[in-house]
């Protein structure tokens, strides 16, 4: 067995160990979506490494590469081993294989997030350093299942196609740091997948959403602080709603701390779906 980079490493073949490694889990990806989710997290195969057993991969970890608060950092775009091959560490020693060439491309931090419930992985991760920086909760709904048919407009409001880029401000409406799928720098990178809408009262916007209607990912959502409660994002949920391609609409890693998504999506009928952790570690 031999870890070494993914850089000349096809992508059939990545695929291939992707879909094996993740045959178990509940949702299932094709290798299209790999390659677009892989492009939006700024995957980088040179330093991405796996385990080969000849030409075979046996275990993997897929890194995106850039920045993140403004930090540049490594994340963990996918990382599995093969049912035939677990329990051997695998993991933990590509991590540490990896670390001097990240250090060489001046690389210093290495984010990741975890479900909550995936206990093993969460204690290999506590084991060689990483530390929660934050907890998120993540919703998926059938878009049968949204009740938003008894919204109430408390204000004349318009909905329109935008482009994010022409509204440097919209960072005010937050009341979170989106994750590292979510962030502008991820969405740039797929620029073309997504449709931005704003919400204008008086020509002024005063809320927008960023969504992939392939995916049916709605990757940020936020409406001013003084205009909510007022059927805004009623509205916008209406307008990603009739161009979701998919039946089930995704809203992931809100921080847990926001209390105020978590209401707005009680009243359509929406619960939490699951937890995460984001963790960090200095390398």
């Amino acid at each position: 067995m031999e870890i070494r980079s993914l850089e000349n490493t096809t992508f059939e073949t990545i695929f291939k160990a992707f879909n094996q490694a993740f045959a178990d889990y509940e949702i299932q990806i094709n290798a299209e979506e790999l390659k677009k989710m892989l492009k939006r997290r700024g995957f980088d195969p040179f330093l991405s490494f796996a385990a080969f057993e000849k030409d075979d991969i046996v275990a993997f970890t897929l890194n995106g590469v850039g920045k993140f608060n403004e930090i540049k950092m490594a994340y963990d775009s996918g990382t599995g081993t093969l049912k035939t091959h677990r329990g051997k560490g695998l993991a933990t020693k590509i991590f540490e294989y990896s670390i001097p060439y990240l250090k060489m491309a001046n690389i210093n931090h290495y984010l990741l997030e975890v479900l909550q419930q995936n206990t093993k992985a969460f204690s290999v991760y506590r084991n060689i350093g990483f530390e929660i920086s934050r907890e998120l909760n993540y919703f998926i709904w059938k878009n049968e299942d949204l009740n938003n048919e008894n919204q109430h407009i408390k204000i004349p409001c318009s909905i329109e196609k935008i482009d994010v880029e022409e509204y440097p401000f919209i960072s005010e409406f937050w009341d979170f740091y989106p994750s590292w799928q979510n962030s502008f720098e991820s969405i740039q990178r797929a620029k073309e997948e997504f449709i931005s809408f704003g919400a204008f009262v008086d020509q002024k916007l005063v809320g927008y959403c960023i969504f992939e209607p392939n995916s049916g990912d709605l990757t940020q959502f936020a409406v001013d602080k003084s205009f909510r409660r007022k059927g805004i994002g009623s509205l916008l949920l209406n307008e990603i709603s009739k161009l979701n391609n998919i039946a089930k609409t995704k809203l992931l890693n809100t921080d847990i701390s926001c209390s105020s998504i978590v209401n707005f999506l009680k009243t359509k009928n929406i619960e939490v779906s699951g937890k995460q952790f984001e963790m960090i570690k200095k390398i």
